[in-house]
């Protein structure tokens, strides 16, 4: 990325050359992801420049998403590639279609294992059961680091599910009413914040115990049966979830 846009009649602002000269080191790990930044007294001392020169090339790394700024504790490297945020607008299923044309699903492992008795539990299911469980990184277009890593653990009756490409262009609801005949009648979904573990932090390019967004979404068919489940967890800053509410007045009316 170029911050260094040379402004008409002069040259680039100190900040902005500041601030690219600090995006290009932490992109060569100079400043690795969890790291602290140098304070702005040590910046000043570096580059010979004001403290004003100094937060406001800071403020443009973490308007980029690449560093996050606490008093007393200082400027600490976020993401090692600027972060742009996804917003999901849900009013439907339908959207989900539309979803997965914005975002691709890169599947990282596929593997058909019995289920745990945790997990059983999650799934409404029996211990032993074998089901496929995928692994993967959900990048949105033109988005350089992930903005969720999802499990997605589908039926038995479908595990054998054939997936054209390691890169999933549409929803995997889609390949398993494509191949199966099965068809998704209604979708739930559980939202709720989480500090991100060591392991999911580090695939996530985040610092660990950031804070974000777990989401977990169950297909049912017209039976009510699970088809499939699928849990993403996002970095605060790289989704959004919107949905909108319609009032029913036929209801008031009815009292």
């Amino acid at each position: 990325m170029n911050f260094s846009t040379p402004m008409r009649g002069g040259s680039t602002p100190r900040y902005i050359q500041l601030a690219q000269t600090l995006y290009e080191e932490i992109a060569a790990n100079r400043y690795p992801v969890g790291s602290r930044l140098p304070t702005e007294h040590e910046l000043c001392e570096q580059f010979g420049v004001s403290r004003f020169t100094v937060r406001e090339a800071i403020k443009l790394l973490v308007r980029q998403g690449m560093v996050t700024r606490q008093p007393g504790v200082g400027s600490r490297v976020q993401a090692s590639l600027p972060v742009s945020q996804y917003v999901q607008t849900m009013s439907g299923i339908s959207d989900l279609s539309q979803y997965a044309v914005d975002t691709a699903l890169e599947v990282v492992r596929s593997v058909v294992e019995p289920i745990d008795a945790t997990t059983a539990q999650a799934l409404g299911a029996s211990e032993g059961e074998t089901w496929l469980r995928i692994e993967g990184l959900r990048y949105a277009q033109e988005q350089g680091v992930p903005m969720a890593h999802t499990t997605v653990y589908v039926a038995p009756r479908f595990r054998s599910i054939m997936l054209p490409t390691a890169r999933l262009a549409k929803p995997l609801y889609v390949y398993i009413e494509e191949q199966y005949g099965a068809r998704v009648d209604s979708i739930t979904q559980e939202i709720r914040a989480v500090a991100l573990s060591g392991p999911l932090s580090k695939v996530l390019g985040v610092a660990a115990r950031s804070p974000g967004l777990w989401l977990k979404r169950d297909y049912l068919d017209e039976r009510g049966e699970l088809l499939e489940q699928a849990v993403s967890v996002h970095p605060y800053d790289r989704f959004t979830y919107r949905e909108s509410f319609r009032r029913d007045y036929h209801s008031h009316k009815d009292r």
